[in-house]
């Protein structure tokens, strides 16, 4: 929204421009609760705004011709920032002129030396005077006290300045009178009007009759601003009819011309040459108005003077400005499409097309331009953010105007964005499967699970734990055998593994990171018991108790290879651990018996002669497959005896018995070589997944 007041200059402070709070048609009290502020566009703060009522007071006083000069119209520019949401309004104080200033000449008294043959007509300027007020209130015309031979006339410039000229209406005498006394005055139009007086001195001279004469009684030229030092503008011409230093004519620029004009132009005084010498900018001047004098070396000399008007042409000399109102370098990623980062002011010292400014930000970043008002703009984002994907903007704004070829400025806005807690940890694996050898040491790593939080700082810091995995036996608690570091994921055993109670266990490991609220992920992890060789062969049959001998009795006439007995053994070892061999490592004749190799089958090799002992001893060695290899060692005593049928029969029956330990072993067998069938295909897919 924009408003308008009008005040006059030279107000006290604290008077009142205007109530906003009326004029936006809001409360008052809502105005102060959204921290309203005043933001003005020039160095002082002219006015301020009492939050409680809304009324907009003078702060500081006001000088139109200061702030302004000679402008017809003088403006100062507000900005009244509302917080919650955010929005400006633009606000214009017309500072209207009031008649404070006197018009003034630049001295109380003039001197002018007037040849006598001075022809009727002949115009001589006096020094205008100045009257910094603008309209009504500045200066108007001017007044001459009563003479005889002067009249005046007013010359108007192009610029709406007035400077006087006393004309020549009656031919002077020296001889009749030498000096003449004038009275020159100036008045404004304000009411009451305010004047000044200047005094005349005018001395008639004797000799040179004629004067200098232009050959126009004006020039116009056309230069266009920042012309290089040297241009030509004009070349002036006059001429004079005397003969000899009364002819000789000499230039010069006129006393009426500013000090500022005169560091801008140069005339060269034998040729009337004007030319440039100082910079030439159209934001300063667009026209110049110069007066020129041609004097000639008569004594006393005669001048005449013309004006030559330079029109400046504007050139998109003046790259946009970019002014930051209000900016915020940080942003929460998550802040929602259309949030207000920056509001920009841009501005262009050229006029009509050239300072026009357009602004754009570059497409490919999630920011946005939204054009609030003439020459404001804010800067918003367009699209959702994300602070893992990109942490930091440099946002380019760039403004050019509407020049040909254009003028741009680029000014670079860095945005950092701030971390929420946005994404959970992610574990490298979904899950991991690990082989231990049981009797692992106390303490020692089984595995190190790992996970990365994209989030940064304390959203970032991740803390691990072991939770029971679904399906897992109730009486496996992972916590009971197992510990893991809450920060780097290293989990240990708290005892070591027995294959022979646990051969697979499972649970989840946990991960929260520090964001509040935390987020959280889990991963399987799957541990793999080996066995090891921890359990040497254990003798079932037959039963001895320690340090003794289990007897069997065989006839003499026994025919070989008749069966005597059997070993059988059992290695609560798995796998190759469990693979068992026989051995008959002591006999007291060792080509008498023998002992199977995977069976345990004890047989008569020859048929007993009468010088062979009547009690053979047996040492058979029952041994894994294992590295190292575990051994138990069963011993026999075999007797030789003549039985009758009672102890044949005997016989018979434990060789019946004894019939039966072939099925047994085939059984073990076939258990044996299942189960390690079993463990290698396990084993060589666990080998295959984790490669």
């Amino acid at each position: 929204a924009q408003i308008r007041y009008s005040i006059p200059e030279e107000l006290t402070r604290g008077a009142f421009v205007g109530n906003i709070a009326k004029d936006l048609g809001t409360d008052v009290a809502k105005l102060a609760a959204a921290n309203l502020q005043v933001l003005s566009d020039s160095d002082s703060q002219y006015f301020s705004v009492n939050v409680n009522t809304g009324v907009i007071m003078v702060s500081e006083r006001i000088d139109r011709e200061q702030l302004c000069g000679q402008n017809p119209r003088c403006f100062l520019h507000l900005k009244l920032a509302i917080e919650n949401p955010v929005e400006f309004y633009r606000i214009e104080v017309e500072i209207l002129d009031i008649n404070d200033n006197p018009p003034e000449f630049p001295s109380d008294e003039v001197a002018l030396r007037i040849y006598e043959l001075a022809s009727l007509g002949a115009r001589f300027p006096i020094q205008p005077a100045q009257d910094p007020d603008v309209g009504t209130n500045t200066l108007q015309t001017y007044h001459l006290s009563a003479n005889d031979n002067f009249n005046l006339n007013v010359k108007a410039r192009t610029d709406g300045g007035k400077f006087p000229e006393l004309v020549l209406e009656r031919a002077l005498d020296r001889e009749l009178r030498a000096f003449h006394y004038l009275v020159l005055t100036a008045e404004d139009g304000g009411s009451p009007p305010q004047s000044s007086k200047i005094r005349i001195t005018i001395q008639v001279l004797d000799a040179n009759d004629n004067h200098p004469v232009f050959d126009r009684p004006s020039y116009g030229a056309r230069l266009v601003e920042n012309s290089p030092l040297g241009t030509l503008v004009v070349k002036l011409n006059a001429t004079d009819v005397d003969e000899g230093p009364n002819g000789d004519i000499r230039y010069s620029l006129s006393s009426h011309n500013s000090a500022a004009l005169r560091q801008i132009f140069a005339i060269d005084e034998q040729t009337g040459e004007i030319r440039v010498q100082g910079n030439l900018d159209f934001e300063e001047a667009t026209v110049y108005e110069i007066e020129v004098e041609a004097k000639d070396m008569g004594s006393p000399t005669m001048e005449e003077h013309c004006s030559v008007v330079v029109e400046i042409t504007d050139v998109n000399d003046n790259a946009p400005e970019v002014i930051l109102t209000s900016f915020s370098s940080t942003l929460s990623e998550d802040a929602l499409p259309g949030t207000v980062v920056a509001v920009i002011h841009v501005r262009d010292r050229d006029s009509g097309e050239q300072g026009k400014v357009l602004c754009h930000v570059s497409p490919d970043l999630p920011f946005q331009l939204r054009k609030d008002y003439e020459h404001q703009y804010s800067l918003l984002t367009s699209t959702r953010l994300d602070r893992e994907h990109v942490a930091y903007y440099n946002v380019t704004v760039s403004a050019s105007d509407l020049g040909n070829p254009p003028l741009s400025r680029h000014t670079i806005l860095p945005i950092t964005l701030i971390d929420v807690n946005d994404n959970a940890p992610q574990f490298e694996q979904a899950s991991y499967e690990v082989l231990v050898a049981e009797n692992n040491p106390v303490g020692s790593v089984l595995v190190t699970v790992s996970a990365a939080d994209p989030d940064s700082e304390q959203n970032s810091r991740l803390s691990y734990s072991i939770l029971r995995a679904g399906g897992t036996d109730p009486g496996l608690d992972p916590t009971r055998y197992l510990s893991i570091h809450p920060t780097n994921g290293q989990v240990t055993a708290k005892f070591p593994f027995d294959y022979e109670q646990t051969t697979y266990l499972q649970f989840h490991v946990e991960v929260s990171d520090g964001g509040s609220p935390a987020l959280r992920n889990r991963t399987l992890v799957h541990v793999f018991v080996v066995d090891q060789n921890d359990n040497a062969p254990r003798v079932h049959f037959p039963r001895a108790g320690e340090d003794s001998a289990t007897q069997f009795r065989i006839s003499p006439s026994i025919v070989p290879p008749a069966l005597i007995t059997k070993v059988v053994a059992i290695d609560a070892d798995s796998g190759r651990n469990a693979w068992l061999s026989y051995h008959l490592v002591e006999a007291t004749d060792l080509g008498l018996f023998s002992v199977a190799l995977r069976s345990g089958e004890v047989r008569i090799m020859r048929a007993l002669q009468e010088t062979d002992a009547s009690e053979h001893e047996l040492l058979v060695v029952v041994r894994d497959a294992g590295e190292p290899p575990l051994s138990t060692a069963v011993t026999l005593v075999v007797l030789v005896e003549e039985k009758g049928p009672e102890a044949l029969q005997g016989s018979e029956a434990r060789a019946a018995d004894g019939g039966g330990l072939p099925t047994i072993t085939l059984y073990l067998i076939v258990s044996l070589v299942l189960i390690s069938t079993v463990s290698l295909v396990a084993l060589a897919a666990l080998g295959i997944r984790c490669l």
